[in-house]
């Protein structure tokens, strides 16, 4: 093996080597610990991954395990590479054709670089893909000598419906990806996700850290569809790679004919010095760089759907409105329900999108709109657009539906648009589109409540007829911008089962769970800050007029770990409950510029359930000169104080429902906690 190329890209150093046999292989290293790493006697895996139908599998106890390591990957020889500013192209091919162009991009202010790859088909013949990498890293760990016993941690995160975000962390032994004492047995541990929530079990993000040197890496995958990433091991460094779910794990296929190509979807890679906590925050820099609005305010926003828990009405929505009034909320979003019909529940009734003008809205939604804004709000409307329910006209147009194996897929009260065909586009132009620009309302809210599964028929394989299928997801959230311009469009799947960075890209905010009352909201909003921004993770605060007032204390508290939402019975709330509402509110704008543009560190002490949470924690966010402390305790034993180091000289404000003693000494906050499940926020600058 020998040393090809390196690029410094920000603070990072990307290197390229060459084997004997003239296979390039790809690693990473934090610019400033280059000359810390050593010179291990190992083989790296190559650039790419690539298996197609008819080819050998893998051996080393492999086969059944990955389409990886085969010999139709190791026939891919390095031909060419080449940097075009910020990027860095590679190209390998064999001598039948296959090429692959292997793309690692990085932009001013990015700590992490997008890595891609076009399959290009050369040759004569069609080739049947069923595998092919978007990411393929090698060299972990080139900082520990031999096989790093003891050193290397693997984390991932999972993410279960209302309980969005939770860190996994095992070592590199108890995952079992210690080498074999040969080096001939291949060791894999894989995962991901199948369907059209791709963030139903876990995150597309892995991380590998050396705990001796104290270097992490991470990548996460943009793919709204079925998705896998593979550790492997055969040697004394561990390999990483991320792509598309391939044939054995996604049933996935796509044949490419001769002068065709195929581009897979994009991973962003990452190293840094600490742990997965402060590399998770590089990895965010690419998401911010995607945002459609990056430099737009966070607003204060009301959802009804805790208020009238799906039977929303021109009636009712006035009353809330009217109390709603001058009380600085910038939308009004009406939530599901709004399109019932007589008896029947909302959940079965979607898919049409024609308003019942009963005495739901006797004169229309646009007049509930346009009193929506004569109250000093935007109005806003739910939607479900790529699903049917079993009341709607179109759940029986099945020219119009998704099918497997010939027949329409069916989850009893979910059928599926074929987002693939320019007729549904269209449909939902008119039905989607169309009703928010005549209506005038300025947010629209697209839920999605129920998962295609494995794919849907398609000329290559149900597993391609998933991807193109949210591709086209994808397209309609762009033409529903284009369509509506000045749009606001929240990202929401049953809560948070699509916070997955291409989804993301074309949405303003999303939801972040449908934990809408639970006590752990805070929780599961501090943990998603390791894989969305915050500033598009919408955190739902409901009121309600039993509560008291350290609980709305705690739910307001908690909305400071995202975008602001209000719920709940509003209009019968007291009058010292709205002035501990209006202090939120107040806080809120005087720091959400922190929560929009800082960077996140965390503390505490959690107990594994979540649903029962005992201890603490707290959320540290620092943006240039300001800081913005949230803390949170819930049941257990407490600590009588915490400590929490910050870089600041004051204290700004500080909102809190128990006179809590609060300090700053020697560039730390002390505080002293004094209840469960009370909630403490704390500016400093």
């Amino acid at each position: 093996m020998k040393h090809y190329s390196e690029f410094i890209l920000g603070d990072m150093l990307l290197l390229y080597d060459l084997d004997e046999a003239d296979c390039v292989s790809m690693s990473i290293l934090p610019a400033a610990r280059k000359e810390q790493a050593g010179t291990k006697e190992y083989h790296p895996e190559p650039l790419v991954q690539i298996h197609a139908r008819g080819d050998h599998f893998a051996n080393g106890y492999g086969n059944g395990h990955t389409l990886a390591c085969t010999s139709a990957t190791e026939a891919l020889k390095f031909v060419s590479q080449r940097r075009e500013g910020n990027t860095v192209i590679t190209t390998v091919a064999d001598r039948n054709g296959r090429t692959v162009i292997h793309r690692a991009v990085w932009a001013e202010g990015l700590q992490a670089v997008r890595v891609s790859c076009t399959f290009e088909n050369r040759g004569s013949e069609p080739v049947t893909l069923n595998l092919i990498s978007s990411l393929n890293l090698s060299g972990i760990t080139p900082f520990s000598a031999g096989d790093a016993a003891g050193k290397l941690k693997l984390h991932r995160i999972g993410s279960a419906w209302s309980a969005e975000g939770r860190l996994k962390t095992e070592s590199i032994e108890s995952a079992m990806m210690e080498r074999s004492w040969t080096g001939h047995a291949l060791r894999v541990t894989k995962f991901g996700q199948l369907g059209s929530m791709p963030v139903r079990g876990w995150f597309p993000f892995a991380a590998v850290e050396d705990t001796e040197a104290g270097v992490t890496w991470a990548v996460q995958l943009a793919c709204p569809s079925s998705w896998q990433i593979e550790l492997r091991r055969k040697d004394d460094c561990l390999n990483l790679m991320a792509g598309l779910a391939d044939e054995d794990f996604g049933h996935w296929a796509k044949t490419i004919r001769p002068g065709e190509s195929f581009e897979t979807p994009e991973a962003y890679l990452t190293v840094g010095t600490g742990g997965v906590d402060e590399v998770s925050q590089r990895l965010l820099t690419v998401q911010r760089q995607n945002m459609p609005r990056p430099e737009a305010e966070l607003p204060v926003m009301f959802n009804e759907y805790c208020t009238t828990w799906g039977n929303p009405t021109h009636e009712n929505l006035k009353q809330i409105a009217e109390c709603l009034d001058g009380k600085g909320m910038e939308f009004l979003v009406i939530d599901a329900g709004w399109y019932r019909k007589p008896g029947i529940g909302w959940s079965d009734c979607g898919g049409d999108w024609i308003p019942e003008e009963t005495e739901m809205f006797p004169e229309g939604l646009k007049a509930t709109a346009d009193m929506i804004r004569a109250h000093g709000m935007k109005p806003g409307l739910w939607f479900e657009p790529e699903t049917c329910a079993p009341k709607a006209d179109i759940y029986r147009r099945e020219e119009m539906l998704l099918t497997r194996d010939g027949a329409v897929i069916d989850t009893d009260n979910r059928r599926f648009l074929d987002m693939r065909k320019e007729e549904v586009q269209a449909y939902l132009e008119e039905r989607v589109a169309g009703l928010l620009k005549r209506c005038g309302f300025e947010y629209t809210k697209i839920d999605y409540n129920c998962c295609i599964g494995m794919g849907c028929d398609d000329p290559d394989s149900i597993g391609e007829g998933l991807r193109r299928n949210m591709q086209g997801t994808l397209r309609f959230f762009r033409r529903l911008r284009e369509a509506v311009p000045g749009i606001t469009i929240e990202n929401c799947a049953s809560g948070g089962h699509r916070l997955e960075p291409s989804l993301m890209a074309v949405t303003d905010m999303a939801s972040f769970s449908d934990a809408h009352e639970c006590s752990e909201i805070p929780i599961i909003a501090a943990a998603l800050h390791r894989v969305i921004l915050p500033a598009q993770s919408q955190i739902w605060a409901v009121l309600q007029a039993a509560d008291s007032i350290r609980r709305i204390n705690y739910s307001l508290i908690s909305t400071f770990l995202g975008v602001m939402c209000l719920s709940g019975d509003v209009i019968h709330l007291s009058e010292e409950q709205w002035n501990k509402v209006n202090e939120g509110t107040n806080f809120y704008r005087q720091i959400r510029h922190i929560i929009r543009d800082g960077v996140s560190a965390f503390y505490g002490e959690v107990s594994e359930s979540w649903r029962h949470p005992e201890g603490w924690q707290a959320v540290v966010r620092k943006d240039g000169g300001e800081t913005l402390a949230v803390i949170h305790t819930f049941g257990g034993e407490l600590p009588a104080r915490i400590s929490l180091p910050v870089s600041a000289n004051r204290i700004m404000r500080v909102m809190c429902s128990e006179n809590n003693e609060i300090e700053l000494q020697g560039g730390r906050l002390e505080v002293r906690l004094k209840a469960p499940f009370e909630a403490i926020a704390v500016h400093l600058a």
